[in-house]
């Protein structure tokens, strides 16, 4: 595959030298299937011939490499020549081709790097198998865990045993007053799950789950943020289907504003989800759910305009693709997100929501002005709780006002 990117022999020939000669092939092809290019894929595929060599003059094998050698490797490039700002993730790349491949094992040196990988793979295993969380929760919980460990203990060994309940008040402290409600207690109840995990593995002696301080936020206590009539028909309109990236941004707003998707669902939609014949998706929802929703004309034209004219060739089944290398699918929901919040600044809409929840209750309040009901909305937004739906009572004017009790000395 190295004939994608070079065409003089004696220069392929070059490529194919030292330990990793069978493998530099299926490292071109990995970045041909991703979508890189040009002189950026050329320089990758020198550094991986280069490094090639200089597993040969080590004595070592394509099987000897670790992030460790890499590490070595890039700081001795370092001194030669001037590093170029992807060398490391190219690496990494190789890494993962050689470890799918069955060269090099999943394990590394117990190093203050890879205790650190170490700790992280460990408590994601544990999430994904032993409690059953799906990947959305895996990429939510995460963050708190790493920015816990680095305050904790800076780029030293971790040494796990030493935690104390202080350290965990501590860190809430200093972080929930700097968070809204609801991110607040994102990062406790990751923390509990990650410290009664190191109670399971036996890493811990005492529960400091039990430390975590509690985020107050109280039921119902706050209003749904939804956009105004009009609000989200502008922001479509401001979508330049011109573009691939306006295409596709379309079509995921309107898999929003529509059906009521959650970021998570966009990114997880696969091409074997959508059924063209019965007009139908089918959605990967939290905790293993699955769910099948009626695929409307004009959420279904916009995703088959994105599909024929919009998205990028690659080996990804996945709907929604980057249109910039690495041609993956979204890594999170982060993305989507910040997708809805571009999408508000070229429409000009200030709100105070600015995620992709926001067309999901902007959906469940144009419903109930529409005269749905309350089980209605809930069937189309999948809610597993009746009282989940419930908020949506409380932007119900015209059904409040009935309720509402005359205030005294006002008008009867």
């Amino acid at each position: 595959m190295t004939h994608l990117f070079f065409t003089d022999p004696k220069t392929i020939q070059r490529m194919h030298d030292g330990p990793l000669r069978a493998y530099i092939d299926t490292y071109a092809a990995r970045l041909h299937s991703q979508g890189y290019t040009g002189q950026f894929a050329r320089n990758q595929i020198r550094l991986v011939a280069d490094l090639s060599r200089w597993l040969r003059r080590q004595g070592l094998a394509a099987k000897d490499l670790n992030p460790q050698r890499t590490h070595s490797y890039l700081s001795y490039r370092k001194r030669l020549l001037r590093p170029h700002g992807g060398d490391a993730s190219a690496l990494v790349r190789l890494l993962r081709v050689l470890r799918e491949a069955g060269v090099v094992n999943n394990q590394t040196p117990p190093t203050a790097v890879g205790t650190r990988q170490r700790v992280e793979e460990n408590f994601k295993q544990y999430l994904s198998q032993e409690r059953g969380l799906s990947s959305a929760t895996l990429v939510t919980y995460l963050p708190f865990v790493r920015q816990f460990l680095a305050e904790r203990f800076g780029g030293g060994r971790i040494h796990l045993a030493h935690l104390r309940a202080t350290d965990i008040t501590g860190f809430v402290q200093r972080h929930a007053r700097h968070l809204g409600p609801s991110r607040a207690k994102l990062m406790v109840t990751a923390l509990r799950s990650f410290l009664r995990h190191l109670r399971y593995q036996g890493n811990i002696a005492t529960d400091l789950a039990a430390c975590v301080p509690c985020v107050p936020n109280w039921s119902f206590s706050t209003l749904p943020k939804f956009l105004l009539p009009g609000q989200v028909q502008r922001i479509l309109e401001h979508c330049d289907q011109r573009t691939p990236s306006g295409k596709r941004d379309y079509a995921i707003l309107l898999l929003l504003a529509r059906l009521g998707l959650r970021a998570g669902e966009v990114v997880g939609l696969t091409l074997d989800d959508v059924d063209w014949e019965q007009g139908r998706i089918t959605l990967r929802s939290k905790g293993g759910r699955w769910a099948q929703l009626p695929l409307s004309a004009e959420v279904g034209e916009a995703l088959a305009c994105y599909l024929e004219h919009g998205r990028p060739h690659c080996a990804s089944r996945t709907v929604f693709i980057r249109q910039r290398a690495p041609r993956v699918g979204f890594a999170n929901s982060i993305a989507i997100c910040s997708l809805v919040e571009r999408a508000l600044v070229r429409a000009q809409i200030d709100s105070p929501r600015k995620g992709a929840h926001l067309f999901r209750h902007t959906l469940a309040t144009e419903m109930l002005r529409q005269g749905a009901s309350l089980s209605e909305i809930g069937q189309l937004l999948r809610h597993q709780h009746p009282n989940t739906t419930t908020i949506y009572a409380k932007v119900d004017l015209p059904s409040l006002r009935t309720l509402a009790l005359p205030w005294p000395g006002g008008a009867r």
